[in-house]
């Protein structure tokens, strides 16, 4: 009996070994594809269904960059848009030359302190002609004498700073005061290089000057302005008027040293000296230019310092 039951046993549990690797097979078959009776043909199949629609279609820029079309359509847009740059340059240059402004503001440290130390002392300075490389005059950082843009460009900033300073000390501080001031002073130095322009006209001067020129030297006065209401501000009224007169002076001195060798060059080219009605009238338009100078600069401060 005992031996029967064991038979029996052994028998149940290899019947459920059978089963259960039977079942096992079955389960193996449905998770896992059997791909080895499958071809090259389903493989390809089954790769066109993982790629999607991308690898039907491609890239979206790929159809647009291989027309031929639209690449005629880009390179006909890139010309246009060069010539129109080149166009811009041209009548950009005509109007404002930018190469020439260029050049007014080649500075340095240097020339900066140096420029400021002959507008306020200009008594102690000799050489004043300017220097010239291949019949083109050197780049203010190489010759202190040569005019620049960058002391008058900073100069009137500087001064409507100033002038604004000025008005809040006097309880007078307001944005269109402030406007009607740097509106006021840029109208003057405009006009004051018309004028000029039209007296070297009417002289019939051959002269190298040009307008940047001209309103280089024109906007250097601003640095004696600046000082002196800076003084004006500091000690009071007195001291004001002080240092106006000192460097109405000094800008008096600088222009007539300065343009005399522009308005005067063929007279100072020749040797000889300046005489007859011609000269005579390039003599006095130069003391007229300097001497406009300090009207000038009394004029667009006297209002500041009370």
């Amino acid at each position: 009996m005992e031996y029967t039951a064991a038979q029996s046993g052994f028998r149940q549990q290899h019947n459920m070994r059978l089963r259960n690797s039977s079942m096992d097979g079955s389960d193996g078959s449905q998770l896992f594809d059997d791909t080895s009776a499958t071809g090259p043909g389903a493989q390809g199949v089954y790769r066109n269904q993982q790629a999607g629609p991308q690898a039907a279609g491609g890239l979206p820029g790929q159809s647009l960059l291989s027309d031929p079309m639209s690449n005629l359509a880009m390179a006909y847009g890139s010309s246009l848009a060069s010539q129109g740059r080149e166009m811009v340059d041209k009548n950009l240059d005509r109007f404002i030359p930018i190469s020439k402004l260029k050049y007014y503001f080649a500075v340095d440290t240097v020339y900066v302190g140096k420029k400021l130390g002959i507008l306020v002392f200009p008594y102690m300075h000799e050489n004043w002609e300017v220097s010239y490389q291949q019949d083109i005059p050197v780049a203010p950082r190489f010759d202190v004498n040569a005019p620049d843009l960058y002391i008058p460009t900073m100069g009137f900033i500087t001064y409507i700073l100033v002038a604004g300073l000025a008005l809040g000390t006097q309880n007078r501080f307001s944005p269109e005061l402030l406007g009607v001031q740097a509106s006021s002073a840029l109208v003057w130095l405009i006009m004051e290089v018309l004028a000029v322009l039209l007296s070297l006209y009417l002289v019939t001067v051959n002269t190298d000057l040009t307008t940047i020129d001209l309103l280089a030297f024109s906007g250097y006065k601003y640095v004696g302005m600046i000082l002196g209401v800076v003084a004006g501000l500091l000690f009071g009224k007195l001291a004001y008027y002080l240092s106006l007169l000192w460097c109405c002076a000094a800008i008096f001195v600088f222009m007539i040293r300065t343009l005399r060798l522009k308005l005067l060059s063929e007279a100072a080219a020749e040797g000889k000296l300046v005489r007859g009605a011609r000269n005579q009238l390039r003599m006095y338009l130069t003391m007229s230019i300097a001497a406009a100078q300090p009207v000038f600069m009394y004029w667009l401060t006297y209002h500041l310092v009370r």
